[in-house]
Parts: C-alpha cells; structure tokens; sequence
C-alpha cells in the first residue's frame, strides 16, 4: 500500500473493448520525457480516443465506482452463500468484480459446462479456479444469472 509507481501502463478496458493503450506517470517522469520518447500501437485513432472518453466520464459519474464496488461485494456473497461449504471449493477469493472459486482439481470441467450454459469464465490459477470478471456495467440480475448457471454446472460433475 505505501508504493507508488513512476508510470503506469493501462489498456483493455479503457475503450469498451476497442483496441486503446495509455500511460500514466508521475510529474517528474513527464518532466523528464520529451515529445515522441514514448509511443503506443493503439494511441490516437479519433473513434477509439472518442469511446475511451466516454468510459472515462462513466467512470467519472457520481456513484459509479460505489455501484461497482457493492456488486462486486454482492456477487462475493452470493458465492460464498453458493459454494462457501462445497466439498470441492477450497476458497472464493476476490477483490471488486475479480473473483476466482478455488477448487479441488481441474476448473476446466466447469469452465466448459458453464460456457454450455451462456457463461463465459476461465481457468486461472493453475488450472484450478474458476475465474469470472464481469463488466463494470453488470447488473444484479445478471450476476444472479451467472451464478445460477454456476451452481448448475457444480452440480454436474
């Protein structure tokens, strides 16, 4: 907590999924930079910077992040509520809208059943959680949804 990066790279989300790159740096690196010493593959497209805007002002708005952070504790929940005494889950860990279910063995059996179902997450870890990371823009009856389908493709192995 009491470190500070010199300068940060950011990407995937800042344009809704449009290709975007950007860094951000303290005063005395941009000092120390001059125009053209960095440079990025996705800098400066107009429709791109244009989207990347708009997910900026979202951000912006007046209880975004509040909304984000109480699914994310929302969703944390409900599967802890779910899976929390499930022989096979050893944890649900998470922080925000980033949460892995930790289980005994492979997660990849569960990974395909929930995909059958409409539900996209992946394996991390090493190989043994189930990692979902849904949208700022979630709602709470889809992250019911999900894990519905979760608990049903638990229920399937």
């Amino acid at each position: 907590e009491d470190a500070y990066p010199d300068i940060m790279t950011l990407a995937k989300p800042l344009a809704a999924g449009l290709p975007i790159g950007s860094v951000l740096m303290t005063d005395e690196v941009a000092e120390a930079i001059s125009l053209g010493d960095h440079g990025s593959t996705f800098a400066g497209g107009p429709l791109v910077c244009t989207s990347g805007l708009h997910v900026m002002s979202r951000l912006q708005e007046s209880g975004f992040l509040d909304e984000v952070v109480a699914k994310g504790e929302y969703l944390m929940d409900k599967l802890k509520d779910k899976f929390g005494a499930n022989p096979i889950v050893k944890e649900v860990r998470g922080k925000g809208l980033i949460v892995g279910i930790e289980i005994e063995g492979s997660a990849g059996a569960i990974v395909e059943k929930a995909r059958d179902k409409g539900l996209i997450v992946i394996t991390a870890g090493e190989g043994n959680v189930v990692r979902l990371v849904p949208p700022l823009v979630v709602d709470r009856r889809e992250i019911d949804k999900c894990v519905e389908i979760l608990e049903e493709s638990f229920a399937e192995l």
